[in-house]
């Protein structure tokens, strides 16, 4: 078994790492942005290079003689690398291009929802010409002074502003939006939603839809919730696979809501969805509301969810890519768990330490280091690089329990380093419990 990954960052770290354990002892042959020494150990064969040049995958996919190909970051997905991969005779876990518009086009997906009538969108509105005035009216008066302001197409995570954390005035969502407008051609204007989200992401076949364990992502840079927006400083999981403000009709709505936007993808774009469905949503006074779509694996989602998957993750890809997937051949470890993130000092305002050098423990039971933005040097030395640097995991029969198996990594950690250890810990899973018990 041959196996192609383009990949980057500790999401890239975790699926090697899930590859490694299969009993098919693949050949992993790795194509990344940067040298990350995660991979690298894993890998037969790593070339680090440009992950958007599609020829240079291509000719390595062939000479390795790749049986399945495996895409970890949206761009090259959305640029159509499975159409390309898939061409050449290797089934690929991505979606086709067309079906990758679901996070490439953020208008693409509220206009989804609403032709295939799937009652989840926020109030939006897409505008593609600059009115000022029109959009100013339509924020006033429709969404009463409050806007979501969407970027429509990749901008690297920072493409959408939000009144309050990020917009000050109606007059600011205007100009951004009209940069938008100017830049991609289109803009989607949205009303701002209320409420604790959460990431659920399915394995998808076509129409068949199986789904990981809920996963809840921590973007802000500080302790509790407070500073800049980030990658996501951590996650966590219970061992339920649901969350404690979560409700059994707000998870079935969301895996309904999955369900739906899989057929919806097949009917419109009349070719299967295989891959990875990532469905960012919302627990909102008027029930769970879609925040977005993203098509593939979440970073750092994906290093709770791997670490609990009991299936091998080989023959999953396979059943992804054949159609034979299925509720039967899934399973996931019954346990909670925390990730946290480390990251320069400094990060997200600085980017200036990096290149220090930096120091981990060795893994213990139940706890998995995976690398995300560092680097090492040709004596062996670990060095920071100027994003986040490594998640650290933690599991256990609790997030308590998880999240003090993380805490003890995290403390051994040497370099000037920081991590939010407030991730897991009965307070801030409260406050989202009690969120939503106010509506």
């Amino acid at each position: 078994m041959q196996v192609l990954l383009v990949a980057s960052s500790a999401r890239g770290h975790a699926i090697a790492a899930a590859l490694k354990h299969s009993r098919h002892n693949p050949a992993i042959l790795a194509i990344t942005p940067s040298n990350n020494p995660g991979i690298s150990d894993i890998a037969s064969e790593h070339h680090v290079h440009d992950i958007m040049d599609s020829a240079f995958i291509l000719e390595k996919a062939s000479l390795f003689g790749c049986d399945l190909a495996i895409i970890g970051p949206e761009d090259p997905i959305v640029c159509g690398i499975a159409d390309q991969l898939e061409t050449i005779g290797i089934p690929t876990v991505a979606p086709q291009k067309s079906l990758a518009r679901i996070e490439g086009s953020k208008g693409f997906t509220r206009e989804l929802l609403a032709k295939y009538e799937i009652d989840a969108s926020p109030k939006y509105k897409v505008f593609t010409s600059i009115q000022g005035s029109d959009l100013y009216n339509y924020i006033e008066q429709d969404l009463d002074g409050e806007v979501v302001v969407k970027y429509d197409g990749l901008k690297g995570g920072k493409g959408v502003k939000v009144s309050g954390d990020h917009l000050d005035s109606i007059d600011e969502a205007v100009s951004y939006a009209e940069e938008c407008i100017a830049e991609g051609g289109s803009v989607v204007l949205e009303e701002k939603l209320i409420g604790p989200e959460f990431s659920l992401i399915s394995f998808v076949s076509g129409t068949q839809v199986v789904d990981t364990p809920v996963v809840q992502d921590h973007k802000r840079a500080y302790e509790g919730d407070t500073g800049p927006n980030t990658g996501g400083m951590g996650t966590v999981s219970d061992a339920g696979h649901s969350l404690p403000f979560i409700s059994e009709s707000h998870l079935a709505r969301a895996k309904e809501i999955n369900r739906l936007v899989a057929q919806a993808l097949l009917t419109e774009c009349g070719e299967p969805y295989n891959g990875f469905l990532y469905g960012g949503f919302i627990v909102t006074k008027t029930g769970v509301k879609l925040i977005e779509y993203n098509c593939r694996f979440g970073d750092p989602e994906v290093l709770n969810i791997l670490p609990l998957l009991e299936t091998d993750f080989v023959d999953l890809c396979q059943c992804i890519c054949d159609g034979t997937l299925s509720e039967d051949n899934v399973r996931f470890r019954h346990a909670a768990t925390v990730c946290r993130y480390i990251t320069p000092e400094r990060y997200p305002v600085s980017k200036d330490q990096k290149g220090a050098p930096v120091t981990f423990p060795e893994p213990s039971e139940d706890t998995h280091i995976f690398y995300g933005d560092i680097s090492r040097e040709t004596d062996g030395t670990l060095a920071l690089g100027g994003s986040r640097t490594a998640g650290i995991v933690g599991i256990g029969q609790t997030m308590e329990e998880a999240a003090a198996k993380a805490d003890t990594l995290c403390q051994q950690v040497q370099g000037p380093v920081r991590y939010r250890s407030d991730i897991g810990s009965d307070a801030l899973m409260q406050q989202r419990v009690d969120l939503v018990r106010s509506f």
